[in-house]
């Protein structure tokens, strides 16, 4: 008989099943924010209409607006990666856990 298992696959299994939705919304806001830098900085220059093309696109990169949209990408991918590796890490208890129940199943095989 195996002792008392210290993983339970069905709370890493809700676990996942809960914070899905979560990591979908934070990749989705990541994936915006790394497209709407690209339109910030097209208004960015536009402003700046009257300069040469790389004149505007020192202004636009050098813009509080455009700083902070990077700001913004740094906060989503933070939360996206934080998310992502939480889902990794619950399904590799799920895989500790099959390892285990597979190892128990061979001893008792072994040990009749």
């Amino acid at each position: 008989m195996s002792e008392k298992r210290l993983i339970d696959p069905q709370s890493a299994v809700d676990y996942m099943v809960k914070v899905a939705p979560e990591y979908a919304k934070a990749k989705a806001e990541r994936v915006y924010l790394e497209e709407y830098r690209k339109s910030k900085k097209a208004i960015l220059m536009q402003a700046h209409s009257e300069k040469p093309i790389g004149a505007q696109e020192r202004e636009a990169y050098a813009d509080p607006e455009y700083i902070g949209v990077l700001a913004a990408i740094r906060i989503a991918v933070e939360t996206e990666e934080t998310l992502r590796w939480k889902l990794v890490a619950a399904q590799a208890r799920v895989e500790v856990w099959r390892s285990q129940e597979a190892s128990d199943r061979a001893t008792d095989r072994t040990t009749r």
